[in-house]
């Protein structure tokens, strides 16, 4: 049979979509291209399905993005320090492991994202502000439970986290150690 009377397949359909497979494709375009490209019909792409299937989990795309900052301020990071938790009790392999977490997941892409966004949205503001909020406390926490005082162990998980935003470039130094070595001078105490 003549392929002009058999256009190629589409894609497959994504079947039985939830609400948290938009928030995490919504994720998946800010981490790619910021604000700008947060919109209904790359969205619907992303997930290979129409524009109108998105109607079945949001009324509207205001409450979409609602949903995204707060999926990004509380469940994802919520989530993370449990597993984390669960999975070791030393506190400098929490932050070990927390740091392997955000950089395989490209976490620090997104947060740099939600930043931006968080100029011209209150909703992304108050995000950003539970979400560093949370990760303060834990990683506060963690280097408490590794023998900083609470002053210093919140102005060393601060500096932390600015680290996770930062993108320096420093073809000098050897990127596949060097959270290892910013984890041994920020995260364990001098011996005494």
């Amino acid at each position: 049979m003549s392929s002009a009377l058999h256009p190629p397949a589409a894609a497959p359909r994504q079947p039985d979509l939830t609400p948290g497979d938009w928030l995490e494709a919504g994720q998946s375009l800010l981490r790619r291209g910021g604000l700008k490209a947060l919109k209904l019909r790359p969205l619907a792409e992303e997930l290979r399905v129409s524009t109108g299937s998105f109607y079945h989990h949001f009324a509207d795309f205001d409450g979409y993005q609602g949903a995204l900052a707060q999926y990004f301020a509380q469940d994802q990071v919520t989530d993370m320090v449990d597993a984390i938790r669960r999975a070791t009790a030393d506190p400098v392999d929490r932050i070990r492991l927390l740091a392997q977490t955000v950089r395989r997941r490209g976490m620090s892409r997104l947060s740099i994202a939600m930043r931006a966004w968080a100029e011209s949205d209150p909703r992304a503001q108050a995000a950003v502000e539970r979400h560093d909020d949370l990760l303060m406390a834990f990683l506060t926490d963690c280097l408490e439970q590794a023998g900083f005082a609470n002053e210093e162990a919140g102005v060393r998980a601060y500096a932390l986290i600015a680290l996770g935003l930062g993108k320096v470039h420093a073809p000098h130094l050897d990127m596949e150690t060097l959270m290892e070595q910013l984890i041994r001078i920020l995260c364990v105490p001098p011996a005494k």
